[in-house]
Formats: structure tokens, sequence, C-alpha cells
């Protein structure tokens, strides 16, 4: 596993501890606020996740892809989740 892998692992791991906080939160009853701001940080782990994984894509599989002139199908992945990501 490279190294944009396991930070996007360790990014997960801390995102879904943090998940379970927040259901917790609400099994508890706490303050709305409190619990929203919990899940704007997990959501800011996923997105740091999300762009380590697609790091590594690029440098990697695409990077191949390019060599062995087949770079298309990678390059039109990518689009797609970046059009995913900009219609959030």
């Amino acid at each position: 596993m490279n190294e944009e892998k396991k930070k996007a692992l360790v990014s997960l791991k801390t995102a879904k501890g943090q998940i379970e906080g927040i259901i917790k939160m609400l099994e508890d009853g706490r303050y709305c606020v409190d619990i929203s701001n919990q899940i704007i940080a997990a959501q800011a782990l996923l997105k740091k996740a999300n762009m380590l994984i697609l790091k590594q894509h690029m440098h990697h599989c695409v990077k191949d892809a390019v060599k062995e002139d087949k770079a298309d199908e990678k390059i039109d992945e990518i689009i797609d989740i970046l059009e995913k990501i900009i219609k959030k």
C-alpha cells in the first residue's frame, strides 16, 4: 500500500470514529449545532481521503495508462469524478 492510500485509510478510520460519535450524540439528544459541526468535520475527512485516493490514481494508474497510450479512459474517469464533486 502506497503512502496516499495509507493516509486515506487513516482519514477514513478517523471519519468512521467521528460518525459513530455523531450517532451517539443524536441518540443522547445533544445540541444540534454541535452535531452539525461534527458532521462537517467528518465530511472534511471524507473529502481529504477522496483527494488522496485520486492523487494516487493520477500518479499511478493514469501515469501508467499514458505510458501505454491508453490514457483516454483514465482521463474520462477523472472527469466523471470531478463532475460529481463539482455538482455538490
